[in-house]
């Protein structure tokens, strides 16, 4: 089975999308594991990432979106077809990765996100969809070796059925007060929905993602998460922090023709933090 794993924070903003795309491409090229991306946001920032918009839209409009799937959960239609949504062997580098594969969200999980949301029992766990996706995956999950879980900025039914099939989760954060503010709920939140359905989700880490080294505030925050996980407070803290790039974030356009990951992420500091965040990655996982 693969080590799955939900990446997760209740603000926007922090890197969260941008880190679980760099993970997967890392993993598929330099590491030539067999990689699974599971877009479970509603803005899709993961699925224009790896597919170019026209190619999303037009699986959305045939159903082979996550969207399909949750519908299907309120209606008990039975539209979504694992094996023709996910969407194979793609990105921009060199026309697209082997063994990286894609799982595509939809705008309109938005929609539908509420209705399921009424049929779910939060407190026990017991009524609604919530292992919805681990049965509709779980032929296809051993093909994999990483599954990575780009998950919706809130603690929801979408995010729980992400939850119910992972081993471990990651917190991206931001070093400011309002990215750190949202690490206690998710804590709290994740470890109920363990213990009440029987799983045991590592909180893997957290990563320093967007620093600004130049400024007291990051640098200030950056020691106190660090001083709360000796406190034993908070997850450890990765030791790779990812500082602000104009160049990071310019890799998310999935129409530039790159054919490395030097390429794509540039070289020396983006690419080589990167790399180290992904080598950081493997090494805690086995643990």
């Amino acid at each position: 089975m693969p080590t799955v794993t939900s990446i997760i924070n209740l603000k926007g903003g922090v890197g969260k999308t941008t880190l679980t795309i760099a993970l997967a491409h890392f993993l598929a090229i330099e590491h030539h594991k067999r990689v699974l991306v599971i877009d479970l946001d509603p803005q899709t920032n993961a699925t224009v990432c790896l597919i170019p918009e026209n190619e999303w839209k037009q699986r959305d409009e045939t159903g082979r979106t996550l969207y399909q799937f949750f519908a299907d959960q309120v209606k008990g239609t039975r539209r979504f077809n694992v094996d023709e949504a996910i969407v194979r062997d793609v990105s921009n580098i060199g026309g697209g990765v082997r063994g990286l594969d894609l799982l595509p969200s939809s705008l309109r999980l938005i929609k539908v996100q509420d209705r399921v949301t009424q049929l779910t029992d939060f407190e026990n766990y017991e009524r609604g969809p919530i292992f919805a996706m681990r049965d509709a995956l779980g032929e296809f999950l051993p093909y994999y070796d990483h599954v990575l879980i780009d998950c919706p900025p809130s603690l929801g039914i979408i995010t729980l059925n992400g939850l119910a099939i992972s081993d471990s989760y990651l917190i991206p954060v931001v070093p400011d007060l309002l990215s750190v503010l949202g690490i206690p709920p998710i804590l709290d939140r994740v470890d109920h929905f363990g213990m009440a359905t029987r799983r045991n989700i590592r909180a893997l880490g957290i990563i320093i993602s967007k620093m600004r080294a130049q400024t007291l505030l990051h640098n200030e925050m950056q020691r106190r998460l660090r001083e709360d996980f000796v406190d034993r407070r908070f997850p450890p803290v990765f030791q790779t922090i990812i500082p602000e790039s104009t160049r990071i974030a310019e890799a998310a356009n999935v129409l530039a023709p790159v054919h490395t990951l030097q390429q794509k992420y540039g070289t020396g500091g983006p690419y080589e933090d990167l790399s180290e965040l992904t080598r950081e990655y493997l090494a805690n996982v086995a643990r």
